[in-house]
């Protein structure tokens, strides 16, 4: 665990939203950051891009409503230009929502589904040795029967930016699978300074998406790319996978729950408490009401009844069984 003293008070925390579902999460987002977290003394910089040619329509917040409550708990919205991906790739945004940070302030970004459920203070971010969320699957790559493995995939990577591929590797797992190489789930990272990190991103992305090695001649990189560049980032930059202790963030801190029926379904009492809780207050409600899954799972009970679909302590292992059993049952909504 890192020590105190490589703690900062005064971080900047970012996510990114823009005109529908993105607007309502991050007004669910501010409103668990300042009930779950009062000390927090950084800034909340809430990204949003630009119009621009590579919006085919204006992406910019639409709801006033959602707008005058920011700024009631203190968010501040912060413009930024898309100049590399926008519509065709919108999880960019993640990527150069960090050029309009300020450069040598250290951050942590969180996507915009993420509730704060615990006081941040007691996360010992070490801004140093950046790391990122290890609540994922194995989603990428997918190897070819008769073509490069895990192995051959990555390390071409490593190969293809000079960065050492085997001091990444976690040798407590098997060759071949997933688990051994760096890989990341892209809804939380950190580090000293935006601008760094950004432009680090920024060339890993774009030189896999435009000239990547022929190793991955057969993988997807949508909507993958930003989850294969962002272990490459981190390493090079000095992080890893165990820079942070476990169980606090995607833990007792922060619950990345992606949509709201995953959220009721799956997480746990305390995670549901905390999200009634902060959208009670009349002026969120009002706004959040606004989007109509917030206003059906939350506020008019479709929630309480995805979670009566399962026993929260024995799950279905995958969670496309989840999802299936809450449309099955007409409750999927987004």
């Amino acid at each position: 665990m890192a020590e105190r003293g490589t703690q900062q008070a005064d971080f900047n925390i970012v996510i990114v939203a823009q005109g529908g579902r993105l607007e309502y999460e991050a007004l669910i987002f501010a409103a668990s950051l300042r009930a779950m977290s009062p000390e927090f003394a950084g800034r909340l910089l809430i990204a949003e891009p630009q119009p621009g040619p590579l919006w085919p329509n204006d992406p910019r917040m639409k709801s006033a409503e959602i707008r005058a409550r920011l700024d009631d708990l203190g968010a501040e919205i912060l413009p930024f230009e898309s100049r590399h991906f926008g519509h065709a790739y919108p999880y960019g945004n993640k990527i150069e929502a960090l050029f309009a940070l300020p450069e040598g302030a250290p951050f942590v970004f969180f996507d915009t589904d993420t509730l704060i459920t615990g006081d941040l203070s007691r996360v010992p971010f070490d801004f140093t040795r950046p790391t990122a969320s290890l609540r994922r699957s194995g989603t990428w790559p997918e190897p070819e029967l008769y073509g490069p493995g895990y192995t051959k995939i990555w390390k071409s990577l490593y190969d293809w930016f000079g960065l050492d591929f085997e001091t990444s590797l976690d040798l407590s797992q098997p060759d071949e699978y997933w688990k051994r190489y760096l890989y990341f789930n892209a809804g939380f990272f950190f580090y000293t300074c935006p601008q760094v990190f950004g432009q680090r991103f920024l060339d890993y992305a774009l030189a896999i998406r435009d000239d990547a090695p022929p190793e991955l001649v057969c993988q997807s990189l949508n909507p993958w790319l930003d989850q294969v560049a962002l272990p490459l980032v981190i390493h090079a930059l000095g992080g890893g996978r165990d820079t942070l202790p476990e169980g606090l963030l995607d833990g007792d801190i922060t619950c990345h729950y992606r949509t709201l029926p995953l959220l009721y379904a799956r997480e746990s009492d305390h995670v549901i408490a905390v999200l009634e809780e902060v959208t009670a207050p009349h002026r969120t409600k009002k706004a959040l009401k606004e989007y109509d899954a917030i206003k059906r799972m939350i506020y008019q009970g479709r929630g309480a009844k995805v979670r009566a679909l399962f026993d929260q302590d024995n799950l279905p292992r995958r969670e496309q069984a989840i999802r299936n059993m809450i449309k099955r049952n007409g409750f999927w909504m987004r």
